[in-house]
């Protein structure tokens, strides 16, 4: 298995993460790290791989991989102080009431269900979560394209108010939604990344290509 490399610089490459696999290096299969670092294999002995950011296993789309811990410091930074534009896809059971909001919740993860939950404010182990969105079409069946642009970045925070506002992904049944798409895939991409270069104040932006089941719309 072979990773796809949309763009590779001196200091990282970005990757588009197939869905089924884990970023992060783990026993039970390839990764985007032990991927990443075949690839880089081929050019240098023991390649340095930091991982930058993640995607749920079921989710596809880009993802940055540091070739050195300056620039992994350097991009972590950047998350860190919400420089990175993130941008989305989402194909949902139901269109939202409204084509284009911006909605917030307090969500508190639940190690034992591997789940986010929405809870109170109050709740001391909750975490403020915010997104945007905008209805790019919708289908006759009440599917619906959301482009989706999270303001904060917390475990299966867009799964998680997604569905809190009766749009479950197509095929989260974790979340709400009637049935599965396919194994270990939903229809969620992380279809954009913008972000200022290391070291440059030009920004870029690294795009994923679409997703079959986003096609039509675009």
């Amino acid at each position: 298995m072979k990773i796809s490399i949309i763009q590779e610089t001196p200091g990282w490459l970005a990757v588009n993460k197939p869905a089924g696999i884990q970023v992060e290096r783990n026993p039970f299969g390839p990764s985007v790290e032990s991927l990443a670092y075949a690839h880089l294999e081929l050019k240098r002995r023991n390649p340095y791989v930091g991982i930058v950011h993640r995607l749920d296993r079921v989710t596809t789309g880009v993802v940055l991989v540091a070739k050195n811990k300056s620039t992994l410091r350097k991009l972590n930074e950047q998350f860190r102080l919400k420089e990175v534009q993130k941008t989305y896809l989402a194909m949902v059971e139901r269109a939202p009431s409204e084509e284009e909001a911006t909605v917030t919740h307090w969500l508190e993860k639940d190690l034992n269900a591997k789940r986010a939950k929405v809870v109170g404010k109050g709740s001391a182990k909750a975490f403020e979560c915010r997104l945007s969105y905008r209805q790019l079409w919708k289908r006759t069946e009440g599917w619906a394209l959301l482009e989706i642009h999270p303001v904060t970045g917390k475990y299966h925070q867009i799964r998680a108010q997604l569905a809190a506002i009766g749009c479950p992904v197509v095929g989260d049944i974790h979340y709400g939604a009637s049935e599965e798409y396919q194994p270990s895939h939903i229809m969620l991409h992380a279809w954009k990344l913008a972000f200022p270069a290391p070291g440059s104040e030009e920004r870029l932006e690294v795009e994923a290509p679409l997703p079959e089941w986003a096609e039509v719309g675009f």
